[in-house]
């Protein structure tokens, strides 16, 4: 029988086990862009039950909903969504139980990948899903025959296993770049972590070490003393034909970006820590020398506040967050990164801004953190990226006291223009088919690199070349950004009016050259207008309507 402390250990093993695997996880990424982040995703989910079951006691039920309801708040882009939803489909089945055979065990997992496929409108196999679905499966017909939790889990364990090694016979796309799906490859290995438990090997000890300190006092300087509100870590593992002069312009971006910034050049890794008030900076420059295989960002601000909170004896922010009081009908989160792009959210009425994008998914609790803040009856909130409207919609579900509307943008572009098509004076239906409408009217193409050597469609991709993306796909893949932008044109041709934001790795100089490169390539009757988007990762992001 699975009791508190059993599933507790199971879920501190799991959380372990991913985190020490995700950098393998972020690898089998299929598309080379340098912002394959699923091991990274799936990890920091985890961590948030973590953090709350590491003084937990209590029985199956009780921990069941712990890890719920953390894992919902703390879901950072897709897959973590659809991993917090299959824990929550295991808790609603294991309510009440202060302990679970493996019928009941069975049972939750089959509510759980049943939860997780309703969140998805078009479940794609050969992903995360179809691993969860066929494991859960394989669960059901062996507790029907068997009590011994052991091999129950063991079957599970195995299933998933079978299933993921399948994966790129179900999708073209991995059989291509001759890897399996990252996602299922997350989930396997959080099961792995579950078996060691089960198995009775303990818990899987984290790589990373844990310490606890002699605890300091927060009570003796004020929140807003905290000048760089971001501490930012990361390590890189750098690229083999990185050159000194690389790493001298990394090192130096760190350097500029805050305070207490530390740079460890080893030999195969970079490791950095600063604070900073604009991480996506030092995250852009980070990835021109290798790729990311650890990213930790937190506001030391939030976290000051909170543990003055604590030491007072009263509620973190966290646990008691403050709503602010409706000054007008209607209020937009966006969500954004790079310093430029922000300030054109701002401009157009964006009340805030949360930090984070492709290299940096924010949570569901950091979407529900800014719903709150926004002085208004009805939010809409523009998640401008495909993968983090699910955590987006979660946070939307979760909200009770505001009425909240989530624009499906899966760009910056859409985002900018569903703002643009905002009428103070219309409904909250009318607002929204429109701004729908407009997002769907807009193009958006980008261009970045790729940050290691991968397989698209029958072509061989080599770390170093510069990629041209189209909604989100990978298109061109060329040697220089001219040639990049070159291809690029040939879409933009029936396009009149073209706003090019040009990123952080990118000097003013070098873009106003790249913008009348683009001019030129295009018939006489375009427009075409440059902005700063300070964006980390994307040279350049590309609006046309």
């Amino acid at each position: 029988m699975i009791n508190g402390q059993v599933f507790r250990d199971m879920v501190l093993s799991g959380a372990n086990a991913i985190d020490n695997e995700k950098e393998k996880i972020n690898s089998l990424n299929v598309f080379p862009v340098p912002d394959g982040d699923t091991g990274i995703n799936m990890s920091l989910t985890m961590q948030a039950a973590k953090k709350n079951l590491l003084t937990f006691n209590g029985d199956l039920s009780q921990c069941a909903d712990v890890v719920a309801s953390s894992l919902l708040r703390g879901a950072r882009g897709n897959s973590g969504v659809i991993l917090s939803l299959f824990f929550r489909g295991i808790s609603k089945e294991l309510k009440g139980l202060k302990e679970a055979d493996t019928g009941a065990m069975a049972r939750a997992f089959k509510n759980g990948v049943d939860s997780a496929y309703k969140a998805v409108r078009k479940p794609t196999e050969g992903t995360i899903l179809t691993v969860m679905r066929l494991a859960a499966d394989a669960g059901l017909e062996n507790a029907e025959n068997n009590s011994d939790m052991v091999l129950f889990f063991n079957c599970v364990y195995d299933a998933a296993a079978d299933t993921l090694a399948k994966t790129p016979e179900m999708l073209p796309v991995l059989k291509q770049a001759k890897v399996v799906d990252a996602g299922g490859k997350g989930l396997l290995t959080i099961f792995e972590g579950m078996l060691s438990v089960i198995r009775g090997e303990g818990i899987i000890e984290s790589s990373e070490s844990e310490s606890v300190e002699e605890a300091a006092s927060f009570e003796e300087f004020n929140t807003e003393d905290i000048k760089f509100a971001y501490c930012t870590e990361c390590i890189v593992d750098k690229k083999s034909d990185v050159t000194d002069a690389e790493i001298e312009a990394f090192a130096k971006v760190v350097m500029n970006a805050g305070d207490s910034d530390v740079f460890v050049d080893d030999t195969d890794i970079i490791k950095v820590h600063v604070h900073t008030n604009d991480p996506g900076k030092v995250l852009s420059a980070a990835v021109t020398c290798g790729a990311l295989a650890t990213v930790k960002v937190e506001n030391m601000k939030l976290q000051h506040s909170n543990a003055v909170v604590e030491q007072q004896g009263g509620e973190t922010a966290s646990s008691e967050p403050k709503i602010a009081e409706p000054e007008k009908k209607y209020g937009f989160v966006s969500v954004a990164v790079g310093e430029g792009i922000c300030e054109v959210f701002r401009d157009l009425g964006v009340d805030v801004v949360v930090e984070g994008g492709q290299t940096m998914n924010p949570s569901t609790e950091d979407i529900i953190s800014a719903v709150y803040k926004t002085p208004s009856e009805v939010v809409f909130v523009l998640p401008n990226n495909k993968n983090i409207y699910m955590a987006a919609k979660q946070a939307a579900e979760i909200i009770e006291e505001k009425q909240v509307v989530v624009i499906r943008t899966t760009s910056v572009p859409q985002g900018i223009s569903s703002m643009l098509a905002f009428d103070e004076g219309a409904s909250v239906e009318e607002n929204t088919d429109n701004m729908k409408a407009a997002k769907d009217s807009v193009f958006t193409a980008s261009m970045t690199f790729a940050a290691r050597d991968s397989v698209f469609e029958n072509s061989e991709i080599h770390e170093g070349q510069i990629l041209g993306l189209v909604e989100g796909k990978v298109t061109y893949v060329e040697d220089t950004r001219n040639a990049c932008m070159e291809k690029l044109a040939s879409d933009l041709k029936d396009h009149s009016y073209i706003t090019v934001f040009y990123g952080s790795d990118v000097e003013e100089s070098e873009a106003e050259e790249m913008s009348e490169y683009l001019k030129s390539l295009l018939p006489d009757d375009k427009e075409v207008v440059l902005v700063n988007g300070g964006q980390p990762v994307y040279f350049y992001l590309i609006s046309a309507e």
